[in-house]
């Protein structure tokens, strides 16, 4: 977490929270999502403004958890901004380094290892990692099946409905506060 956020927590420990108004999708982009939005539909069906400003995002990343019911939400100064997820908390990218190696990175630039892979009724394909689990890019499902036949990972299946209790996140902190 920045300093400066850590300084405005303890300047401000009793700010609202804010739900609803931003959102990760299974890309591994941001969107925000004003009233406006909110009102036309539910995440991902209506997903709002991508966000596009590279430091902005950056900031967004650095400052990213989840608290104790697996919520996750983006720590904006002293304010709570809780994320709408479309698949899991976090996206991954692949890419293989120049002795071969397959690197793992998240979507906030955070390195982590693979530890269990996951297909979806929907073939999506999910990686749990060090940092927790995430979608695989849809960009980088090549690499992981690399993985998966050279017996490297080891594939498991799930519905997707049941990913989110067994893997303790909650997808919509603005549906759960209902």
């Amino acid at each position: 977490m920045d300093d400066i956020v850590k300084a405005a927590l303890a300047k401000w420990p009793h700010v609202p929270d804010c739900v609803g108004w931003l959102a990760l999708d299974a890309r591994g982009d941001w969107y925000m999502r004003d009233d406006r939005t909110q009102a036309a539909g539910p995440f991902p069906a209506v997903k709002g403004s991508k966000i596009v400003h590279d430091k902005l995002r950056e900031f967004i990343g650095r400052n990213y958890e989840a608290d104790a019911a697996g919520c996750w939400f983006f720590q904006n100064g002293p304010q709570r901004v809780y994320v709408e997820l479309e698949a899991a908390p976090w996206v991954w990218r692949l890419h293989r380094h120049d002795d071969g190696a397959l690197a793992c990175e998240s979507h906030t630039g955070q390195p982590a290892a693979v530890q269990q892979a996951w297909l979806d009724e929907e073939g999506r394909l999910f990686a749990l990692t060090t940092l927790g689990l995430g979608l695989v890019h849809s960009q980088d499902t090549g690499l992981a099946a690399e993985e998966i036949e050279a017996g490297r990972w080891v594939l498991h299946e799930m519905p997707f409905g049941h990913m989110p209790q067994h893997f303790g996140y909650i997808l919509s902190p603005q549906a759960a506060r209902r």
